[in-house]
């Protein structure tokens, strides 16, 4: 039986933090991998998303793509999860949830891209500096065992895959931290799940 979500992706991709957000959410849904040059840049998948990244959801009929937005909607989605942030943690939720989908996302791009604004330009740029962007996020994760309180919501997903990441690939300076952020994450069974079929989906046939 075919399920009423569809996730588009790739397993070395950002299509693991929404497998991550879906395993959380504990719902039925189909896979379909795509390739990187071929049948992410064509139809049918473009019709879809026409940038032609992943990943991507179809629930019902209806697209959801990057990261973070596919993170919150699944959250409001399938609220029995109870993933989705009550009043004294939205606050936080939100901020730092498209704190990491922008500052932190740019940041560590541009970096890798070896990109660096002078002082003037930073003035320009969403995220100002690399150095200063680090350091917020590392102050946010301190400030409590989750990102929005005490306890893990949605936006860890995506906040937590962005210090997963930054500390697998040096991305991210080695901080006491960042250390003990991931070690609450890493040991949930959905993240080990989904971190399960993505490394299999990489294995060779």
């Amino acid at each position: 039986m075919t399920a009423d979500l569809t996730l588009y992706t790739n397993p070395m991709s950002r299509g693991r933090i929404a497998r991550w957000m879906l395993e959380e959410v504990g719902v039925a849904y189909d896979v379909v991998m795509l390739d990187y040059g071929s049948t992410m840049k064509q139809e049918p998948y473009l019709s879809i998303n026409p940038m032609g990244k992943v990943p991507a959801i179809v629930h019902r009929g209806r697209t959801v793509t990057e990261g973070a937005a596919i993170c919150a909607y699944c959250a409001e989605a399938f609220p029995e999860a109870g993933l989705a942030p009550n009043d004294d943690e939205r606050a936080d939720y939100y901020r730092w949830l498209f704190f990491a989908a922008g500052p932190v996302e740019a940041a560590i791009t541009n970096r890798s891209l070896g990109v660096e604004p002078t002082a003037d330009q930073q003035r320009m740029t969403g995220y100002g500096s690399y150095e200063r962007v680090v350091d917020v996020l590392e102050q946010a994760v301190s400030a409590h065992d989750y990102i929005a309180g005490d306890r893990f919501t949605a936006a860890d997903v995506y906040v937590g895959s962005q210090v997963i990441w930054g500390a697998q690939f040096g991305s991210l300076p080695k901080r006491p931290a960042f250390d003990a952020y991931i070690a609450r994450l890493v040991t949930r069974p959905a993240y080990l799940k989904a971190a399960e079929l993505d490394d299999a989906a990489m294995a060779p046939a």
